[in-house]
């Protein structure tokens, strides 16, 4: 590890978490002098690294869409991770645990889209018919921090603690929807376990897909058509227990379910 440069120190702690299967300490301390702009440097080497492994970006997830969530970590914003190839599973799939060191489930609306966005200052009106079509989604939440005891510097520097992603295979056009008020329950064994609507993410996913297409635009790194947008979570977080499928059915967009195999 390099110690002398805290972004690369940070960079290789949790890439060493994620190859050897065991979380790591919080990164927090050794970045903290650097804020926030420190974390997303942290994760931008992560990004670095992964595309020079010849992983592919396919698009973005919006984190700390709640506010409840944000007051938690003491921030007034969302915060962004990337999306790769390799990241996304098939409905019904099954997903091995392996992968993962302490995985979670959310249930959110994906939105893929139909052209690029690279206007800063982008209006609403103007994103939503760059939007192909929604699809309900689970996100396979994950953290390489120990006991998941994270800080917003420790969130945004592990990839806004991505994982891993779900799509469910009914694309549907947002002009049907009210995604402000569509609801969404996600169960286990027909039971639910995790309930919210579309206004639990900044009020409408919409908004959150607005802030992250102005923030991507003006970072030079724009959204690019066909790009998938994990828009933030419908409903609380649930830890994944082993073998366990989880089905999130959000009205008008259908379900979708992650499946998990026992632990090895």
């Amino acid at each position: 590890m390099n110690s002398s440069n805290p972004v690369i120190a940070a960079a290789d702690a949790l890439s060493a978490a994620a190859a050897s299967g065991t979380p790591c300490a919080p990164v927090k301390d050794g970045i903290a002098a650097l804020g926030i702009d420190g974390a997303y440097a942290v994760q931008s080497e992560l990004t670095r690294r992964a595309i020079a492994g010849a992983r592919t970006l396919v698009g973005r997830k919006i984190g700390l869409t709640s506010k409840a969530v944000q007051t938690q970590l003491g921030v007034d914003q969302p915060d962004y991770g990337m999306l790769f190839a390799d990241m996304e599973i098939a409905d019904h799939e099954i997903i091995p645990l392996a992968r993962f060191l302490q995985p979670r489930v959310e249930a959110e609306i994906a939105f893929v889209l139909d052209r690029d966005l690279d206007d800063a200052e982008i209006t609403l009106g103007k994103l939503i018919p760059a939007i192909a079509f929604a699809l309900p989604a689970i996100e396979i939440v994950d953290s390489r921090i120990a006991d998941w005891k994270i800080s917003i510097l420790d969130t945004i520097a592990d990839n806004a603690s991505s994982g891993a992603y779900v799509l469910g295979g009914s694309p549907a056009k947002i002009g049907d929807l009210d995604l402000r008020l569509c609801g969404m329950s996600m169960e286990l064994k027909g039971e639910p376990v995790s309930v919210g609507c579309g206004a639990a993410c900044l009020g409408n996913p919409l908004n959150a897909a607005l802030w992250l297409a102005r923030r991507m635009a003006a970072l030079g790194s724009p959204l690019k058509a066909g790009d998938v947008v994990l828009s933030g979570a419908l409903g609380p977080m649930i830890p994944v227990t082993p073998g366990a499928s989880y089905t999130a059915r959000i009205n008008g967009l259908g379900t979708v379910t992650a499946h998990f195999g026992e632990k090895a």
